[in-house]
This record gives C-alpha cells, structure tokens and sequence, in this order.
C-alpha cells in the first residue's frame, strides 16, 4: 500500500485527465444534438462540413472517444491503456481541437477560443511532466 501511496501522479496530468473527460462528455451531448437536428446549435452551414449536421456529429463523437480514453489511459488504465498511450493519444486530441477551434472561430468565436485554451493547457501539462509508468 505504501507504494501505491508514494507514486503520485502530476497535478498537471491529473488537471488534463479531468479536462479530458469533461470535454468528451460535453462532445457526446454535442454529437446528440447534432444527429437530431437541433436548432439550439450555432449556424454551421459556413464550417467544414457545411450543413451536415450529421457529419459534426461523428466529429464529435471521434473527438469524444479520444477524450475518454487519453482521460482512462492517463489516470493509470489497465492493457493498452498506459499512461505513455494516455500521453500520445491526449496530444493527438489537442492538435485535432486546436485545428477545429480555428476552423470554427468565425462562426462561435467564444467556444472555439476556450476550446482552443483548454487544448493548450492540457498540451502544456502533459509536456511539462515526464511520462510516469509507461513500459514496464
């Protein structure tokens, strides 16, 4: 037990995992609404894809799913899921955030600004703080 206790994890990883779950859990209410329509969403029709709502749909989803499982890899999972996976898999999410952020400034300023400043923050924590409990 006492070595379990010792090996604490960063707060900046710990910080980036919270993110990371937060964020996939909005995106998957985000992709919701986008497959049923939903008129309460931003006027996307001068974005990627246009007025496939459909399409931002599955975006939200694939950028939902990375979320939850650099989140899962870096609070330590088990199998494939290790904190070295966790790191690759959360940059990979924050450079495909940051792209859509500024894809999208035009037509949600605000959101995509945060969104690209949660991005960042997770990127800058990750890279401040060594890998832990990568390969054995």
């Amino acid at each position: 037990m006492s070595a379990v206790a010792s090996e604490r994890r960063s707060g900046w990883v710990t910080f980036a995992a919270v993110v990371l779950f937060g964020v996939g859990f909005v995106r998957v209410i985000s992709a919701i609404s986008y497959f049923k329509h939903s008129i309460a969403i931003n006027n996307l029709t001068q974005g990627a894809f246009h007025s496939d709502l459909w399409a931002w749909g599955v975006w939200d989803v694939c950028v939902a799913a990375l979320a939850v499982l650099a989140g899962l890899s870096l609070l330590g999972g088990v199998g494939f899921l290790t904190p070295s996976f966790g790191h690759v898999v959360a940059y990979v999410w924050g450079v495909l955030v940051i792209v859509q952020g500024f894809m999208l400034i035009g037509q949600a300023p605000w959101y995509s600004a945060g969104m690209i400043a949660l991005a960042v923050l997770v990127i800058y924590g990750l890279a401040s703080q060594p890998v832990e409990g990568g390969s054995p």
